[in-house]
């Protein structure tokens, strides 16, 4: 006779955090849900059954909103984040394989200069970034904002990247030496390959910064072409202020990007954050 599989018995822990775990996905996932929801409906809809399924479902709101002004503000920071995901993903790679490249007290020092950058807050530097960027010409530009963005996000991808590479096999690298490897040989065919998991986890932390960004994208951009999408979505809202159902087919518009880059990469992103975790 076939014994019949024992059934797991949860204990009264196991059960509590399982609770807690459901509790907190449905804060989370409700919210997302009703907004996604709202978004398909009209005014007399939205607070007519506020927490029902739209009887009328007005996919013209997304078109509505793409034309009122979201198309710009997304094409903005389409190119904003772009532009810094590439700027921080090379610079902090080829910084962190320096690094790793400098043995001894230089490189340690070198290691801790970068990661003085944690110290610097965005608040503490805007008056002299806006001075900055006004002598160099560069306030009101989309480079405003990207050239803040790839600074303050440097230091701890390198910190990151770093200590990905630092577990990278040196027999590895020796032989390629031996075969006639340049060092950014070693770099491009060696560490890059090897370091997908770590690079995808930057790329998501970089390209939510950069998206979300509020207070650089406030104070160093004045026209409203130049507008990207937390700032526009504040214009967008105070423009439509009856129309509830465009405004937040608007948010889901600026909330995809993000969110569909994080299902592609999510199993780079937890592999490469628990790598970066632990490695020295």
């Amino acid at each position: 006779m076939r014994k019949g599989k024992k059934l797991r018995v949860y204990g009264p822990g196991e059960v509590l955090w399982l609770a807690v775990l459901l509790l907190l996905a449905a804060a989370i996932v409700y919210p997302l849900f009703w907004i996604l929801m709202s978004s398909f409906k009209d005014y007399q809809g939205i607070y007519g059954n506020v927490w029902g399924f739209p009887d009328v479902w007005h996919g013209e709101n997304y078109i509505t909103a793409w034309n009122k002004g979201i198309s710009q503000y997304f094409v903005n920071s389409a190119v904003v984040t772009v532009v810094t995901i590439v700027g921080v993903v090379l610079t902090a790679s080829f910084a962190a394989f320096g690094i790793c490249q400098t043995t001894g007290a230089l490189g340690n020092a070198v290691f801790l200069l970068c990661m003085c950058g944690l110290l610097l807050s965005p608040q503490v530097c805007l008056l002299p970034l806006f001075m900055l960027l006004r002598t160099l010409k560069l306030k009101n530009t989309l480079w405003a904002m990207i050239l803040p963005y790839i600074a303050f996000r440097l230091p701890v991808s390198i910190m990151m990247i770093r200590s990905f590479f630092v577990g990278i096999s040196k027999e590895l690298e020796e032989a390629a030496t031996i075969d006639g490897a340049s060092l950014f040989q070693i770099y491009r065919h060696i560490y890059l390959p090897l370091s997908k998991p770590i690079l995808s986890t930057v790329v998501i932390m970089t390209a939510y910064y950069g998206w979300n960004e509020f207070m650089f994208a406030t104070i160093f951009v004045d026209s409203s072409k130049l507008r990207t999408i937390p700032v526009g979505l504040m214009t967008f809202r105070d423009g439509l202020m009856t129309e509830w159902g465009v405004v937040l087919a608007g948010m889901v518009i600026a909330c995809l990007p993000i969110m569909i880059l994080f299902l592609l990469m999510q199993k780079s992103f937890v592999r490469g954050m628990s790598a970066g975790s632990v490695k020295g």
